[in-house]
């Protein structure tokens, strides 16, 4: 009897517990999915019953998904678009920390600096042989992120100036990982992904003769930066404004800094 007691008694505390138990829910850009999740790690740690879910699915599924009321939060790694707010009037957008965008080369293209227009020219067709910006005598394949991505839109947006497409030759993938092991298997490719995706299998080029590093980045010298952003469907609930908070104290831009990205506000 008393075994049985003891049981009953320690399912009741589960239910009690899953009861009481809060969550908050997060969708969209793959390039903030990784820091929201540190971030949302760091905050259960100090806020317990709160668990915070994150999946990707793209900036503009984010947008959507918070606007029609799939989640409580969008992720975007791009301004929200002039459209979106009229489709979902109210949305509230907070920049939790910025984003360099680098052009990457896998370590059979001797090339180390491109200037933004031979960005532009290699990614709408223009320039097509590496033997044309100085490198090997060898056809560019491009690699980019597929329609819908906030990569992909803040790309077009600050390298191509929305007066071009990209190459119908680019290969597309899903994801800034997956553009990062395309580039790197892939020889005499160029991709562009979030400084946060850079490791030692790709190659980052200079732009401009300036270096893809957070410190040039941070000082405005880079020329490819974003905002990321957390979108909500007007004010958030007090559940994830608390979420929020602890994203711009120093102790969360501080993961911000940690993880790659530029913060936004002050550290520790």
């Amino acid at each position: 009897m008393n075994r049985t007691m003891a049981c009953l008694t320690a399912m009741a505390l589960c239910i009690c517990s899953l009861a009481f138990a809060e969550k908050i829910t997060v969708a969209g850009s793959t390039t903030v999915q990784p820091l929201a999740e540190k971030l949302a790690l760091a905050y259960e740690s100090v806020a317990p019953g709160v668990t915070v879910e994150i999946t990707g699915g793209g900036s503009s599924v984010g947008v959507t998904s918070v606007g029609n009321g799939s989640v409580d939060l969008g992720a975007c790694s791009r301004d929200v678009t002039q459209a979106e707010f009229e489709r979902f009037p109210g949305l509230e957008a907070l920049c939790i920390a910025r984003d360099g965008i680098a052009i990457i080369v896998g370590p059979e293209v001797s090339v180390t600096n491109l200037s933004k227009s031979q960005v532009r020219d290699i990614f709408t067709g223009d320039i097509s042989n590496w033997s044309e910006v100085g490198g090997p005598d060898e056809a560019i394949v491009l690699v980019s992120r597929e329609e819908g991505s906030g990569t992909r839109s803040a790309f077009e947006n600050i390298v191509l100036a929305d007066a071009a497409l990209i190459s119908g030759a680019a290969v597309l993938q899903p994801s800034n990982g997956a553009v990062v092991t395309t580039v790197s298997t892939t020889p005499y490719s160029i991709g562009y992904v979030s400084f946060g995706y850079l490791n030692e299998s790709v190659t980052a080029l200079s732009v401009n003769g300036v270096a893809a590093t957070v410190e040039n980045a941070q000082a405005a010298r880079y020329p490819i930066v974003r905002p990321l952003l957390l979108v909500a469907a007007g004010d958030a609930s007090p559940l994830v404004q608390g979420w929020l908070d602890f994203i711009m104290s120093p102790a969360g831009q501080s993961i911000v800094e940690a993880e790659g990205y530029l913060p936004v506000g002050p550290v520790e």
